[in-house]
């Protein structure tokens, strides 16, 4: 159970003063459900403000307070801008500046010939002077001179920085006191302050060691959860497996092994011949054969005489899953079963008796095949596609299938480099599939200009009709967004699906994550027959498509992706005996970052070396993109804090955890509350009494 002393911070965000349904709505699409979220909520930077008495004082580009009178209004025609003329002291004018703001705000809180205290970004406009969307309107000195330093906060539509500001001093002030977790030399030496004067602090900006602290806290809480699934899985009894690969060498592969793949197989079989639970990753690029890896060790547990199961994160993968592993198990003797929660009736009761009795050898599903109604005979071993998607919760309760620990294999075909994966993976050992099989051809990448999409499509109607105007190829169009926003450009995959719907007809389906399940499936069917030639998405489709037809992928507003969703995205072409070629249609605003990264995928299809410098182009911003979808470890940590703190984490979670043996002591105690602080309580139940 959670510590009574963190209940405050895990509070609904609604009891927070002023936060009723209106509000609250925003704060979800921020992730701010509850007191702890806010709490956590950190600054993007701070506004240093200088007071000037008149604006000749004042320098275009800076952040000033000052007192002005409002002394005429001026409207534009249609949904032009408010205009506000203001006199400072001197007599001299500044334009205070709304765009589609309610205009009705800006004369109530400016009325004419009446002095308020205003603060915000003084510009130039030709020779003029303004301010646009000012920042803080007062009546009085004291309100806008306390704003000579101010937070500014991450906001979604319908918030504003004051009322977030108030929110989080709302939550700090809940703050309780919490003991020491923080190995004492460590936190001397850094120099950091205790948790509560460091979140006080990150918030108003007051200690640069605040935030360190803040990001360290949190690395610690995932090393020493991860430590403990490690450690609670190596404590536990499994089944040793050693096959004697009869029905491996029965398999009719049509290609050779490339020596990852070799080296893999070896490193998992040895694995999975110890007593104690295999838990390893297999990192492996688009199309570098991890499916391949995981049939040798499925079959290694079955040739001991035991079962294996396969977990996907979507139907439509796991049914890709069950096609390609029967196709390549065909003719060796094995029953494989697909169980998912669409299957129901009399083929659900055959495939649940099937395991029960044993006579099904390998099950794959989605997260299906762990509900409580579904029983294995002797589960021995659990294989996890695209590890990203599943929370070490999930995995935990899927190892609680058989009589004994299974084994555990999962894969990924994202990338990660090396800096990062002791960050999401420190509980596994790691194989990487760092070599191509031979043979497969190279993706013709190239980088288009937004304005040519005439041109773009023009070509996608030959490529779908092909050279004979029979039997084309099919192609892929990926947009940012889902839906046209009204104060953005980004492209909407609803708006793209009907301007080429109107052009191509129905041979044209739309994908994207907010269709009902049964549409998106029934969509991508019809793309995997070949009865739709053309699928438009967003980047739904980012892993688990296999159409070998699907030959030309179309990414529009390429520069708005991360390299590591680029590489995913584009790899979903290349995978028959056709050439395959990957349009990146870029907008015209490219930033030197934007450009770099097209020129990189133009360069190189090294999935490991894209995610490196991926990390090196992103900095301190998101995690491989993996924020966008929500799949973060971490909400506080920077990419820079995580390089630099990592390690100082790993090893003092060691240390707590060597030298207080289930945390029961002192600071053993200090550290459960940790788990719990960051939700990393999945650890503590791995404790005995956790």
């Amino acid at each position: 159970m959670r510590p009574e002393c963190l209940n405050p911070l895990f509070a609904a965000i609604d009891s927070l003063k002023g936060v009723g349904p209106g509000l609250a709505r925003p704060l979800e699409r921020l992730g701010l459900a509850r007191v702890r979220d806010i709490a956590y909520h950190m600054p993007d930077r701070f506004v240093s403000r200088r007071a000037v008495a008149t604006l000749d004082e004042g320098v275009a580009g800076e952040h000033i307070v000052i007192a002005l009178t409002p002394r005429e209004y001026r409207s534009s025609p249609g949904r032009g801008p408010l205009r506000v003329l203001a006199e400072d002291s001197a007599g001299d004018i500044c334009a205070l500046t709304w765009f589609g703001r309610n205009t009705g705000f800006a004369k109530k809180a400016l009325p004419l010939g009446e002095k308020r205290w205003v603060a915000g970004r003084l510009d130039l406009y030709g020779q003029s002077r303004q301010i646009v969307h000012p920042d803080h309107i007062a009546e009085d000195s004291a309100g806008a001179l306390g704003q000579l330093h101010e937070a500014v906060y991450p906001l979604s539509e319908g918030l504003t920085q004051g009322r977030l500001a108030a929110l989080a001093a709302q939550a700090l002030a809940l703050l309780p006191a919490l003991p020491e977790w923080i190995e004492p030399a460590l936190l001397a030496r850094e120099k950091w302050p205790a948790w509560r004067e460091a979140l006080i602090a990150a918030h108003q900006g007051s200690d640069p060691a605040a935030r360190d602290r803040i990001a360290y806290d949190e690395l610690l809480a995932n090393s020493l959860a991860l430590m403990l699934v490690r450690a609670a899985g190596r404590a536990r009894k499994g089944s040793p497996l050693r096959g004697d690969g009869g029905l491996r060498a029965r398999l009719k592969l049509p290609f050779a092994l490339t020596g990852a793949q070799a080296r893999s197989i070896a490193e998992i079989e040895g694995d999975l011949a110890q007593s104690a639970p295999m838990l390893r990753l297999l990192q492996g690029d688009v199309g570098s054969g991890k499916t391949v890896v995981a049939l040798s060790a499925m079959l290694v547990a079955v040739e001991a005489g035991a079962q294996a199961a396969l977990l996907a994160p979507t139907e439509i993968l796991a049914r890709q899953h069950y096609d390609t592993l029967s196709r390549m198990a065909a003719g060796i003797g094995i029953n494989i079963a697909l169980l998912t929660g669409r299957d129901k009736g009399r083929g659900r009761e055959a495939i649940l008796m099937g395991l029960v009795d044993g006579s099904i050898d390998i099950c794959i599903g989605t997260h299906a095949i762990f509900q409580d109604a579904v029983t294995y005979k002797n589960l021995a071993l659990v294989v996890i596609d695209e590890q990203h998607r599943f929370g070490v919760s999930q995995r935990l309760m899927l190892t609680q299938k058989g009589r004994r620990a299974p084994h555990c294999l999962a894969m990924t075909a994202t990338p990660i480099p090396r800096t990062l994966t002791l960050a999401q993976y420190g509980e596994m050992d790691v194989s990487r599939l760092d070599e191509m099989p031979p043979g497969r051809q190279p993706i013709d990448t190239r980088v288009v200009a937004l304005e040519r999409i005439d041109d773009v499509t023009s070509a996608l109607a030959r490529h779908i009709a092909g050279a004979d105007g029979k039997g084309g190829g099919q192609a892929y169009w990926v947009c940012p967004m889902v839906r046209e926003s009204e104060v953005d450009d980004i492209a909407a995959a609803e708006a793209r699906h009907a301007e080429l719907s109107a052009r191509f007809g129905d041979t044209v389906v739309l994908v994207h994550g907010q269709l009902r399940p049964e549409v998106k499936d029934a969509a991508m069917a019809r793309f995997a027959s070949g009865a739709a030639k053309l699928l438009v998405a967003t980047t739904v489709i980012e892993v688990g498509v296999d159409v070998p037809n699907a030959t030309l992928m179309v990414i529009e507003q390429a520069e708005r992706f991360g390299l590591a969703q680029l590489h995913q995205l584009r790899g979903r072409v290349g995978r028959g005996a056709e050439k395959s070629v990957c349009l990146l249609l870029r907008g015209g605003a490219l930033s030197e970052t934007g450009r770099e990264r097209l020129a990189l995928m133009r360069e190189t299809q090294d999935g490991f070396r894209l995610a490196e410098e991926d990390l090196r182009l992103r900095g301190g911003g998101e995690l491989l993109g993996t924020r966008q979808s929500g799949d973060s470890p971490f909400r506080v940590a920077t990419l820079e804090q995580i390089g630099r703190l990592l390690p100082l984490a790993h090893d003092d979670a060691r240390l707590l955890i060597d030298r207080d043996d289930g945390l029961e002591g002192e600071r053993g105690g200090a550290a459960r509350i940790l788990l719990y602080l960051f939700e990393r309580d999945w650890g503590v139940q791995l404790l005995r009494g956790g």
